[in-house]
């Protein structure tokens, strides 16, 4: 069960109809601030809570604190302010979604709930299978440090070398996003454990994986950093 604490009634309405798609889930009521919130959570005592940062009274740090001693639920922060996200996930948020939400976005973090409650781990590492000069070779799909399309190829960077895939980047990107694969540009997949660093430069962002730098689309660039922060969450996939 969940509710949606929110002060702003067009955001919660987009909230709840979103959330309203998701079967896992049943909505058992919605809060304006966060003196509401207390009220409600302890007489729902819900299993999740999605909770904006920024609310009249009580902010949503606050919420969570007054909370503490009564078998708090889980907490999804949805919020417009990317830079509160460490805070967030040192009160053990599960996860921290940016307005204005995405429905894929939403999804993903529903998605993380049902894993925490049913102790679900990310998948094994595969092996990928290459071709090169008429011998197959094997690759750990955890090895493969970010991910170039090439018309209905693609070509994986391992280490210091590269191989085609028969496939295209859009199917990799769905088939490998629980390994920790994103797409960061249209013809560009990143595993987010090689990223070494995140540049920013005169407002355009870029990505260090390994030796090679890769460019980070404008659309892709928040959706990385957030990413970037949930990983960085001790405990976190």
């Amino acid at each position: 069960m969940s509710p949606s604490l929110n002060d702003e009634p067009p955001a919660r309405k987009r909230l709840r109809d979103l959330l309203a798609k998701e079967r896992a889930l049943e909505i058992v009521g919605e809060a304006g601030s966060g003196t509401e919130a207390v009220r409600m959570i302890r007489a729902e005592r819900p299993d999740l809570v999605f909770l904006d940062i920024q609310m009249p009274g009580t902010d949503g740090f606050g919420v969570i604190r007054e909370i503490a001693a009564d078998n708090p639920p889980l907490v999804v922060f949805v919020t417009a302010h990317d830079e509160h996200a460490v805070d967030a996930f040192e009160l053990d948020a599960l996860d921290y979604v940016l307005k204005p939400v995405r429905e894929e976005r939403l999804a993903d973090a529903v998605r993380r709930v049902s894993a925490h409650h049913t102790g679900r781990t990310p998948r094994d590492d595969e092996q990928v299978a290459v071709e090169l000069g008429g011998v197959t070779r094997f690759v750990r799909r955890s090895d493969i440090g970010w991910v170039e399309a090439q018309g209905d190829y693609a070509r994986l960077h391992v280490g210091g070398q590269s191989h085609l895939l028969r496939a295209p980047l859009t199917t990799l990107e769905e088939g490998w996003a629980d390994a920790g694969f994103v797409r960061i540009h249209r013809s560009l997949l990143v595993n987010l454990a090689h990223i070494n660093e995140v540049r920013m430069d005169a407002g355009r962002c870029s990505v260090l994986v390994g030796d090679e730098e890769l460019a980070v689309s404008r659309r892709h660039t928040r959706e990385l950093r957030d990413l970037l922060v949930r990983r960085a969450k001790p405990g976190a996939r």
